[in-house]
């Protein structure tokens, strides 16, 4: 019954050629800005690590003097590294990791090859278990090679393609600022977006490529790129990064067994800071923050309160282009009362014909959805070539392409129930006395 019902639909569609164009572009318009807005939003608020996200948490201590301070106000962004150590030493999670980031030449013992500036992670042993990163050869690092400064590196596949061919490096030696270091490990690709683990480097950067202890990346002076926030004598007359300076530009995040674990270890991060302030290291009043990943990016903004108002537009848009196409499909059905006054007469039911109109409704908004998937990939193209640094992740995939079609079929069945309601109330001895 189903193909007569859709072979009604098609003579209907192709009768009435017109009027069913326009409301399958009415449809198609407010499907395409829909499933536009709605990829851009869908690619900002994702989970990055949805596994884990709920257990792993952003540290942040105020360990500024009073200059400019503010009751109320975020502490500082980052770690000093004085903290960072002492924090990372006490071990009060099931994971801890410091870390910062940069950006260095590296190259290989073979002139021919010339050395590649590559974004850089230097971080402490913990960071590839606690993110999860995928190995294609070897693994990390120890936390005795945090302790003594080994001269070791982990790579991405894509530096590893680039420095050795995309062949077995474990065991080969890199040149960073001069000194050899042995890759212990060669990443697969990988990626996190929004790039949650260091929002100072930009919400939707690349990951990195290479990968050093933190403490040698201290003995190699390799730098920093991203927040430095210094306060009272900074450095202290040596440089922002030894153990003493006033100065943060540490990330540091823990994983915790549970969620709920979080109020014992903040209340650890307040035992902590109280100490510091009776040490006298600390001037401002208590003030910690200890955010899940989902949390923090909500904190950094990373999904713009723009997109969100862009997104309710884009939907009050498609509620504008589903009402014209149920007034269309009235007109329609007023239309075709003779016709509909016959097949009651000859026996169809009032079921019958509300499913007849119902399916009628549903072929056009498949065809809608197929014009609205192109008018979305068209929005989404003119995303990509946005100045925006979240551009280039503007792309539908599965999940949004099923929402699409899915969207644009309730859509039009939600605009045909009205119509179809109405077609079946007609009643067929009027209509023939009529005829």
């Amino acid at each position: 019954m189903f193909l007569h019902y859709l072979e009604l639909a098609a003579r209907s569609a192709r009768a009435s050629k017109g009027l069913s164009a326009l409301m399958v572009l009415a449809l198609a318009l407010g499907i395409g800005a829909c499933m536009t807005t709605l990829t851009v939003y869908h690619v900002l608020s994702g989970d990055p690590i949805p596994a884990k996200s709920a257990r792993l948490f952003n540290v942040q201590l105020d360990a500024a003097d009073m200059a400019g301070y503010k009751a109320g106000e975020e502490p500082t962004f980052d770690l000093s590294r004085f903290d960072a150590t002492a924090l990372l030493r006490d071990g009060k999670a099931r994971r801890q990791v410091m870390m910062s980031g940069t950006n260095v030449a590296v190259g290989v013992p073979d002139d021919h090859v010339k050395p590649i500036f590559s974004s850089t992670r230097y971080s402490t042993a913990d960071f590839f278990a606690m993110f999860d990163a995928p190995w294609a050869q070897g693994g990390g690092w120890s936390a005795a090679d945090d302790e003594g400064e080994a001269r070791v590196a982990v790579i991405s596949s894509a530096l590893n393609d680039k420095l050795f061919g995309g062949g077995d490096s474990v065991g080969r030696e890199v040149i960073v600022r001069g000194q050899s270091l042995r890759v212990v490990g060669v990443l697969k690709p990988w990626k996190f977006q929004p790039h949650f683990y260091d929002m100072t480097t930009g919400g939707f950067a690349e990951s990195e490529d290479l990968f050093l202890p933190f403490s040698t990346a201290m003995l190699l002076k390799v730098g920093h790129w991203g927040n430095m926030d210094c306060w009272g004598k900074g450095s202290n007359g040596g440089t922002p990064y030894d153990m003493a300076a006033s100065c943060a530009f540490i990330q540091y995040w823990v994983e915790l067994d549970k969620p709920e674990d979080a109020a014992a270890y903040r209340d650890y991060l307040v035992h902590y800071s109280e100490a510091q302030r009776a040490a006298g290291r600390f001037e401002r009043p208590t003030n910690v923050r200890l955010r899940n990943v989902m949390q923090w990016l909500d904190s950094q903004k990373v999904l713009p309160a723009d997109v969100r108002l862009q997104t309710w537009l884009a939907f009050g848009f498609l509620l504008v282009c589903v009402v014209n196409m149920v007034g269309l499909l009235l007109a329609k059905t007023l239309r075709r009362a003779g016709e509909i006054g016959v097949r009651r007469a000859l026996g169809a039911t009032r079921g019958a014909i509300f499913m007849q109109f119902v399916v009628e409704a549903g072929l056009l908004g498949g065809v809608g959805a197929l014009i609205g998937l192109a008018f979305a990939h068209g929005g989404l193209w003119l995303v990509r070539h946005s100045p925006n640094d979240y551009a280039r992740l503007a792309e539908l995939d599965a999940a949004m392409l099923a929402l699409t079609l899915g969207l644009a079929l309730v859509a039009s069945l939600c605009a045909g129930l009205l119509p179809a309601w109405r077609a079946a109330l007609v009643t067929p001895a009027v209509q023939l006395k009529v005829q």
